[in-house]
């Protein structure tokens, strides 16, 4: 008998970029208008021009949506190469602080954050959607510092643990100034945050 050749997979529709975005930038618009409360998927679809279903097969429930819609934000943080790791340093901070700026990452993350304080599965999505994917700009500005001769050469698990400690530092800053504090994170406030933390980096 002639034999078979193996069917191809089957596969669904590919999801579509421009969906996508236009899912999460009326997520971030309807928490901007709506509040944490109100918003529903129903209403992020109807701004988006598409099905409820197309949300749900996408994403399982509010939470994961608005982390997400948070996530792409954090995503246009850049490290920039200003030629020493203060100015480095300097430089990402402001961006952060011009992203924390735009009403929709504000309202955005303030929701997601205390959404998180009763729900774990939601902590852990915050974790490796926002806090773990930008914490390859500590990577990338160590490892350029480490390049100048700036900082020493560290080996794991030390490097790991000094790259945790430092995004933290980095982000529990910015966030407390810009909105909790509600303070300006300008370029003052950055060059002394710098000088404190690049201090801090010198001495350990």
């Amino acid at each position: 008998m002639p034999s078979r050749m193996p069917s191809a997979p089957r596969t669904g529709r590919p999801r579509s970029a421009a969906a996508d975005a236009a899912i999460l930038e009326a997520t971030r618009a309807a928490l901007v208008e709506l509040g944490w409360s109100k918003l529903t998927l129903g209403d992020v679809a109807s701004r988006a021009g598409v099905a409820k279903t197309t949300l749900y097969r996408r994403w399982a429930g509010k939470n994961e949506l608005v982390v997400d819609a948070v996530a792409v934000l954090f995503d246009e943080l850049e490290l920039p190469d200003r030629g020493s790791l203060a100015a480095d340093i300097e430089g990402v901070v402001l961006q952060f602080a011009a992203i924390l700026d735009r009403p929709e990452a504000k309202t955005a993350l303030m929701a997601v954050v205390a959404e998180s304080t009763r729900d774990e599965p939601l902590r852990e999505r915050i974790r490796t959607s926002i806090v773990e994917r930008q914490k390859r700009l500590v990577l990338e500005g160590r490892s350029r510092a480490q390049a100048r001769g700036e900082l020493p050469l560290e080996k794991d698990p030390t490097a790991a643990r000094t790259a945790d400690l430092i995004f933290d530092v980095v982000a529990g800053a910015v966030v407390h100034r810009a909105l909790v504090s509600a303070q300006p994170v300008d370029e003052e406030w950055a060059a002394r945050f710098t000088r404190l933390l690049v201090g801090g980096l010198a001495a350990d």
